[in-house]
């Protein structure tokens, strides 16, 4: 499905990538984990083609990714969709327009259907009732943008979907609901997700395998329990720990608050 080949990437002396690995199977949900700024994003765009590798390659459905052209990648990009770190919602447009911005851009289908798709996406994220799709992104919570960046990650019935920290600043709670969330509608539509977080927590409960990038190569892969209990390798050990130190710490201070 995803291969990502031996992948160098440098900014100016900045060196991101060096020799990351990774496979990634059909209809399976793929957890990248490991600290700020270790490279999780930076691989993330090669995958989507938003940047080229120094060396090595990056295989979509026995696509090399960096020798399209820009209107094979943007073919190509319609088999993804995004839901990004901070939602990245249009300000300017209502929930029922971000949700329905690529259907109206790169489809045919008439404002009637449009219309149709947006609620039936909405409904799938749990936001069908009470007229949320001409609510403006500013009257929203942090937890309902995530739900309405999802609902647009949707729309085009993508083959993979892309999670960018989908968990970040939200509580514990509302982390808990996005992560059944997640995994409710990947298996409903069975799709390919790929999420990367530094939210152990979140990992484990989404994952299928997890995969830990640490100075720029993908240093484990495995199960949640092969990578929360039986690992070995030591900074992989240590991101566990701190991860969960970190979760418990949060839900001891919520019940405190």
């Amino acid at each position: 499905m995803i291969f990502c080949e031996d992948l160098y990437k440098a900014f100016g002396a900045k060196k991101v990538l060096q020799g990351a690995n990774l496979h990634i199977k059909r209809g399976e949900s793929m957890v990248i984990i490991g600290g700020s700024g270790t490279g999780k994003s930076v691989l993330i765009k090669h995958i989507i083609g938003l940047l080229k590798p120094d060396a090595g390659r990056v295989t979509v459905d026995g696509q090399v990714v960096g020798d399209l052209n820009e209107d094979e990648l943007n073919e190509m990009r319609k088999k993804f969709g995004m839901l990004f770190q901070g939602a990245a919602l249009f300000d300017s447009l209502t929930v029922g327009e971000n949700v329905g911005f690529s259907l109206k851009e790169h489809t045919t289908r008439t404002d009637a259907q449009i219309k149709e798709r947006i609620l039936e996406c909405l409904e799938m994220v749990g936001l069908g009732n009470g007229g949320v799709d001409a609510l403006m992104p500013s009257e929203l919570s942090g937890g309902m943008k995530k739900r309405v960046g999802l609902a647009r990650a949707i729309a085009m019935n993508p083959q993979i979907i892309l999670f960018d920290e989908p968990t970040t600043g939200l509580d514990p709670v509302m982390s808990d609901v996005i992560n059944d969330l997640i995994i409710k509608t990947t298996k409903a539509l069975k799709v390919t997700s790929v999420t990367i977080t530094h939210d152990m927590v979140s990992a484990n409960r989404i994952a299928d395998r997890i995969a830990m990038l640490h100075e720029g190569k993908i240093v484990a892969v495995g199960t949640p329990d092969e990578i929360m209990f039986n690992q070995t390798d030591p900074d992989v050990k240590k991101f566990v720990e701190i991860g969960r130190i970190i979760r418990q710490t949060e839900a001891v201070q919520r019940r405190v608050s």
